[in-house]
């Protein structure tokens, strides 16, 4: 389990963190999302300890990370997978790991093979892997100690279409065995599928948190109509926020609550449907709008 406590990091005048709490369970795979810069790599760094927080804390299994004794052994950590010696092989990259954890030589080829790296890719340069190939290495290094916890900031950057499928497999295989994993990711449709719970950051603020159900499931209701600042002034007429965007209007109201509104007030609607029938992926666009990067459509 993983439990941040009003984790809060600032340089000088700009916070980077600022008043963080959630947590990630055992058993279960956390979505830690937000634009470019909103805190997610910062936040993970303080939960391994290498960034100090300025206020508050994060527990990994009930302690701090630098209190955790050999904590390789126990919390499998991948920041940046392009933080490795390009000049050793992957086979001497994990054999170091190995050393440090105290580890015997048959954890590195069960590591290998455990991320499907072979013995001959296994004696190339880490200079001549792919960043796919890298991503991999990152993560036999991450499982080697046969730790509990997971903690991995974009882990499937680089890898194709079948490799997503055997990350997305290992991930929910290691969860489903009772482990915490907490996976930071732009694929916003590979966390959906594999994510039960989302966090999600703005600004380093958590604008959104809970079950994956639970906010994909209450997002409320798309309308389209004829006339969208009726419609909108139907729903407000109603007891609802309405919020016009173009010809749609969004609204925390139900399917059933909208079509009384718009029936009441004489309004044609051409489309309705329930907010969370397009997914994460514009939950996380309406809720972060404000605090990613003009351009930056990731």
């Amino acid at each position: 389990m993983i439990v941040t406590e009003n984790l809060t990091k600032r340089y000088g005048a700009m916070t980077a963190v600022d008043d963080v709490s959630f947590v990630a369970r055992a058993g279960a795979v956390t979505g830690f999302l937000g634009p470019n810069g909103a805190g997610k790599s910062t936040a993970m760094r303080m939960m391994t300890a290498l960034t100090p927080p300025t206020s508050g804390r994060a527990l990994v299994l009930g302690r701090e990370y630098r209190d955790i004794p050999n904590p390789g052994r126990h919390v499998g950590v991948m920041l940046d997978a392009s933080a490795q010696h390009v000049g050793r092989t992957g086979g001497e990259v994990l054999r170091l790991v190995a050393m440090q954890l105290g580890l015997g030589k048959d954890a590195v080829p069960a590591a290998l093979a455990r991320v499907g790296l072979s013995a001959k890719e296994a004696d190339r340069r880490v200079r001549n892997y792919s960043l796919g190939m890298r991503q991999r290495l990152g993560l036999a290094g991450a499982l080697l100690g046969d730790p509990q916890v997971l903690i991995l900031d974009e882990p499937a950057n680089g890898l194709d279409p079948q490799g997503i499928h055997w990350m997305r497999t290992l991930l929910r295989d290691f969860a489903d065995r009772g482990g915490t994993v907490l996976l930071s990711s732009h694929l916003l449709h590979e966390v959906e599928i594999v994510a039960d719970e989302l966090v999600m950051i703005g600004n380093g603020r958590i604008v959104a948190q809970g079950s994956k159900a639970e906010l994909l499931g209450s997002r409320g209701s798309i309308a389209r109509s004829l006339d969208a600042p009726a419609l909108a002034g139907a729903l407000v007429a109603a007891g609802f926020e309405a919020r016009p965007d173009r010809d749609a209007v969004h609204t925390a109201a139900s399917t059933d609550e909208v079509g009384r509104a718009a029936l009441a007030s004489g309004v044609v609607l051409t489309e309705l449907r329930a907010a969370g029938s397009d997914g994460l992926e514009e939950m996380f666009l309406q809720l972060t709008a404000d605090h990613a990067r003009e351009g930056d459509a990731r």
